[in-house]
């Protein structure tokens, strides 16, 4: 129980203390430092996160980082099993990239103001105009030259089956030409949401796949993509 009270208490507490690194990002920006903004927002968040994963008593085995291109933007896709997935993204695989996220999280102060500085998309997912108009801006940011991170199953598992990864995701990857890096995460859920929300520590699997080129697919290839990506993924689930 001290665990999860420390928890909770040292997260809502060090979003505060990002206050004035958030300033800094915002002066630089708007200094048109834009590459020293961008270096410095991922090395502030990429910290923050990785004392949120370290406070849970977390042990974190990463594989496979080497299939992560240096040169390019790429679309993360990945099951979803629970609350620290993101945390994991942000502190294991150093890589600036942003997030397709539910339209709830832009309630959240603080928290909102980074999500967008590191190009996140809010998506509706109770609209259909809304969840395609962010599949649209996130195809633009992918242009753009960010890599955005996606969760095909549009909600946690939780520790449960694989669920349907959505096609509308794969648009992501197929219209701005992108590779797909599949990603396994194997036992996050173990962390919190097996524990009804206490959290507990856990051993956590990350598996990073070999990309999935999207240049050049046929149509028919595009139809089999979203279980062709699935099957990768499910291949590391214990």
């Amino acid at each position: 129980m001290f665990r999860t009270i420390y928890w909770y208490g040292y997260f809502a507490i060090s979003l505060v203390f990002t206050l004035p690194a958030l300033y800094k990002a915002k002066s630089l920006l708007k200094q048109g430092q834009t590459k020293e903004a961008e270096k410095y927002i991922n090395k502030v968040t990429s910290k923050w996160a990785m004392a949120q994963v370290k406070n849970s008593g977390a042990t974190v085995h990463v594989h496979g980082l080497e299939n992560i291109p240096k040169d390019k933007a790429v679309v993360f896709m990945s099951n979803h099993q629970g609350n620290f997935d993101i945390a994991l993204f942000m502190s294991y695989i150093d890589k600036p990239k942003g997030y397709i996220s539910k339209v709830e999280i832009d309630k959240l102060p603080i928290v909102r103001t980074w999500m967008r500085l590191i190009h996140c998309v809010f998506m509706d997912r109770s609209s259909l105009k809304g969840a395609a108009m962010a599949i649209v801006e996130g195809i633009k940011i992918i242009k753009e030259g960010h890599s955005l991170v996606i969760f095909p199953e549009g909600t946690r598992s939780k520790g449960g089956p694989l669920g349907e990864f959505k096609a509308g995701s794969f648009k992501l990857a197929t219209k701005s030409k992108a590779p797909i890096i599949p990603v396994t995460m194997d036992g996050t859920y173990k962390l919190m949401e097996a524990q009804g929300g206490k959290v507990k520590p856990a051993t956590v699997n990350v598996y990073i796949h070999p990309p999935v080129e999207t240049a050049n697919l046929t149509k028919e290839e595009q139809i089999e993509l979203p279980e062709r990506v699935k099957n990768i993924i499910a291949s590391k689930l214990s």
